[in-house]
Protein backbone atom coordinates (compact mmCIF):
# COMPACT_ATOMS: atom_id res chain seq x y z
CA UNK A 1 0.00 0.00 0.00
CA UNK A 2 1.02 3.48 -0.93
CA UNK A 3 0.75 5.90 2.32
CA UNK A 4 1.09 9.48 1.48
CA UNK A 5 1.92 11.47 4.34
CA UNK A 6 2.76 15.50 5.22
CA UNK A 7 6.21 15.97 7.27
CA UNK A 8 4.86 19.39 8.33
CA UNK A 9 3.98 22.23 7.22
CA UNK A 10 4.29 22.80 3.16
CA UNK A 11 5.65 19.46 2.45
CA UNK A 12 4.59 16.06 1.45
CA UNK A 13 6.10 12.89 0.34
CA UNK A 14 4.64 9.54 -0.41
CA UNK A 15 7.98 6.91 0.32
CA UNK A 16 6.20 4.34 -1.58
CA UNK A 17 6.54 6.45 -4.70
CA UNK A 18 9.72 7.87 -4.14
CA UNK A 19 10.05 11.44 -4.01
CA UNK A 20 9.47 14.23 -1.44
CA UNK A 21 8.37 17.44 -2.20
CA UNK A 22 8.43 20.46 -0.55
CA UNK A 23 6.08 23.53 -1.41
CA UNK A 24 7.31 26.91 -0.98
CA UNK A 25 6.75 30.50 -2.08
CA UNK A 26 10.12 30.75 -3.75
CA UNK A 27 9.70 27.49 -5.99
CA UNK A 28 8.76 27.86 -10.00
CA UNK A 29 4.29 27.67 -9.90
CA UNK A 30 4.49 25.36 -12.65
CA UNK A 31 7.21 22.71 -11.12
CA UNK A 32 5.02 23.26 -7.68
CA UNK A 33 2.00 22.49 -10.06
CA UNK A 34 2.74 19.30 -11.55
CA UNK A 35 4.69 17.56 -8.58
CA UNK A 36 0.75 18.38 -6.70
CA UNK A 37 -1.02 16.57 -9.68
CA UNK A 38 1.01 13.77 -9.64
CA UNK A 39 0.34 13.51 -6.03
CA UNK A 40 -3.26 13.77 -6.76
CA UNK A 41 -2.99 11.20 -9.33
CA UNK A 42 -1.02 8.86 -7.40
CA UNK A 43 -3.77 9.59 -4.58
CA UNK A 44 -6.49 8.93 -6.77
CA UNK A 45 -5.10 4.95 -7.81
CA UNK A 46 -4.18 4.76 -4.26
CA UNK A 47 -8.39 5.52 -3.38
CA UNK A 48 -9.21 3.08 -6.53
CA UNK A 49 -7.44 0.22 -5.74
CA UNK A 50 -8.17 0.68 -1.67
CA UNK A 51 -11.85 0.83 -2.28
CA UNK A 52 -11.81 -2.04 -4.92
CA UNK A 53 -11.38 -4.49 -1.90
CA UNK A 54 -13.58 -5.26 0.13
CA UNK A 55 -12.57 -5.04 3.00
CA UNK A 56 -11.04 -1.43 2.74
CA UNK A 57 -10.03 0.69 5.90
CA UNK A 58 -13.17 3.26 5.90
CA UNK A 59 -10.87 5.34 8.32
CA UNK A 60 -6.98 5.00 5.77
CA UNK A 61 -9.74 5.67 2.78
CA UNK A 62 -11.43 8.67 4.68
CA UNK A 63 -7.60 10.29 5.04
CA UNK A 64 -6.77 9.41 1.49
CA UNK A 65 -9.76 11.43 0.26
CA UNK A 66 -9.17 14.38 2.92
CA UNK A 67 -5.47 14.61 1.74
CA UNK A 68 -6.43 14.37 -2.52
CA UNK A 69 -9.13 17.51 -1.26
CA UNK A 70 -6.62 19.48 0.04
CA UNK A 71 -4.16 18.52 -2.56
CA UNK A 72 -6.67 19.83 -4.81
CA UNK A 73 -7.70 22.77 -2.97
CA UNK A 74 -3.51 23.98 -3.70
CA UNK A 75 -3.87 23.32 -7.33
CA UNK A 76 -6.58 25.60 -7.81
CA UNK A 77 -4.66 28.14 -4.90
CA UNK A 78 -1.87 27.55 -7.48
CA UNK A 79 -4.20 27.88 -10.94
CA UNK A 80 -6.50 30.88 -9.15
CA UNK A 81 -2.88 33.41 -8.15
CA UNK A 82 -1.99 33.07 -11.71
CA UNK A 83 -4.97 34.95 -12.77
CA UNK A 84 -4.65 38.66 -12.03
CA UNK A 85 -7.02 40.60 -9.96
CA UNK A 86 -8.69 42.98 -12.30
CA UNK A 87 -10.23 45.78 -10.03
CA UNK A 88 -13.05 47.95 -12.00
Amino acid sequence: MVRIVADGPGVSRSPALGYTHPVNDDEDPAVALEALKAEHRALDAQIAALSSTGGANQLELARLKKRKLRLKDQIQRILDSNIPDITA
